[in-house]
């Protein structure tokens, strides 16, 4: 069965229609609380590093995290008051992760272009699994 739709198309039709933030307007919110940072790398990625404060919620459960009527339900996404950045690696799943949560009624939702590979060569802030730890012990 030939693809008829191909990733890019798809990830350009989402870029289209999502909201997206540079690395330096993301750097800009970094202190404010009513921003949440959200890693939707696969969990064999996060070994690179994350962003600090970022909270991790892999790709394939994202749906179901952030749905209440779902039994993985995340209290976190009920927080209305919070605007959800999304990244990725490159920003290709950013975008179509954050397209699908506004097709689920999501306004507060926006992604990271570059994703988590644009961050770390721009400067952002970052962490390790083990400083994280450390962090909070």
């Amino acid at each position: 069965m030939p693809i008829t739709k191909g990733f890019r198309a798809l990830v350009d039709e989402a870029m289209a229609q999502v909201k997206t933030y540079s690395v330096a307007e993301v750097k800009a919110k970094l202190a404010d609380p009513k921003v949440q940072l959200v890693d939707i790398r696969d969990v064999r990625e996060l070994a690179d590093g994350t962003v600090v404060g970022s909270y991790h919620a892999p790709r394939g459960m994202l749906e179901f995290w952030v749905d209440p009527a779902s039994p993985y339900h995340k209290p976190l996404f009920a927080d209305e008051g919070k605007e959800f950045i999304l990244f990725c690696g490159a920003g290709w799943r950013s975008a179509l992760a954050t397209k699908t949560l506004q097709d689920m009624g999501m306004t507060n939702v926006a992604h990271l272009d570059g994703g988590y590979t644009e961050w770390a060569r721009q400067g952002g802030p970052t962490e390790t699994l083990e400083q994280r730890k450390a962090r909070k012990a």
